[in-house]
């Protein structure tokens, strides 16, 4: 029988699954509502139900990667912090509770991040930043071929650095970038400015068209962006970031002040650092989960159950 490994990624609103064959090539895909207000529990029967759904008659699972919304301890795979998308999810302990579902099957859980980083690193690459602004704003680090992890809080975490205002993060704290370049920020933003209640689509929209307001909310994130990298890339010794998420979706807006800012902060080699987006979209989380069961990243070790 042939092997085949899985990626998912679970998200505030949806899970998605991805089957892989064992050298990564995608076989099939699914997912559904991610249950994140009904638990822990909930969430990993809904994410065992899809995977079981997609291993083919003639295969065998060989292993499940997790790409999981919040602080994850890379070693046990339990989710140690998470925001308001999820009840119940803190303290979940993925790896053993997700293979005790699936017949002892091998499971890695790492950051969602993470995940994404991993699924659109290209071949030979070992030093990329990777950032995914969206509802929030995360970032991982793959640094001298490998993930970094850090310690309680998370390596990576680009969204929770640097005051570049006055603004209030979600995490309590001033002037973080995720409070000017989340798609929460640019909502709330505007409808601080002008008194209008849009989602960040829309406010995107209505800068294309020539919103003044809204164009200064897309200006302000993404030199704030920029900047972000900037700093990151260059205390890491990185010269490549990759870009992902809703927010980014919205690159016509974002493109001009974040090169601006990068042109404005080059490395020590006199070159900006280079910055691309996402090629795989809404897979990149579970395609990179997918390769964590492979052995094609290093990390850190972990008596599965």
């Amino acid at each position: 029988m042939t092997g085949v490994r899985a990626g998912v990624d679970i998200g505030a609103t949806k899970t998605l699954v991805v089957m892989c064959d064992e050298d990564g090539r995608e076989l099939d895909s699914t997912s559904a509502p991610s249950q994140s207000h009904q638990g822990g529990a909930a969430i990993l029967d809904r994410v065992a139900e899809l995977v079981s759904s997609l291993v083919p008659d003639d295969a065998v699972l060989a292993g499940v990667g997790v790409g999981a919304a919040g602080v994850v301890d890379p070693v046990t795979g339990t989710v140690l912090v998470t925001g308001d998308s999820f009840t119940g999810w803190a303290g979940t302990p993925v790896n053993a509770e997700l293979s005790a579902r699936l017949r002892g099957v091998p499971v890695r859980t790492v950051n969602d991040v993470d995940g994404f980083l991993l699924g659109e690193l290209l071949p030979e690459e070992r030093n990329v930043l990777g950032v995914a602004a969206g509802t929030g704003v995360g970032g991982a680090l793959f640094v001298d071929g490998r993930l970094l992890y850090g310690g309680a809080t998370g390596a990576g975490e680009i969204g929770h650095v640097g005051r570049y205002g006055e603004e209030r993060c979600t995490c309590g704290q001033i002037g973080h970038l995720e409070a000017y370049a989340s798609g929460r920020a640019l909502a709330r933003r505007y409808a601080e400015a002008t008194g209008r209640t849009l989602a960040a689509e829309a406010v995107a929209a209505a800068a294309l068209a020539g919103d003044h307001a809204a164009q200064t909310v897309f200006t302000d994130a993404g030199r704030f962006l920029g900047q972000a990298i900037a700093h990151a890339a260059g205390l890491l010794g990185v010269a490549t970031c990759v870009l992902g998420g809703s927010v980014v979706k919205s690159w016509a807006l974002l493109e001009k002040p974040v090169r601006e800012a990068l042109e404005e902060r080059p490395l020590l080699s006199g070159k900006p650092v280079s910055v691309r987006l996402s090629r795989n979209g809404a897979k990149s989380v579970a395609l990179g989960a997918a390769s964590l069961t492979a052995g094609i990243h290093r990390l850190p070790e972990v008596n599965n159950p």
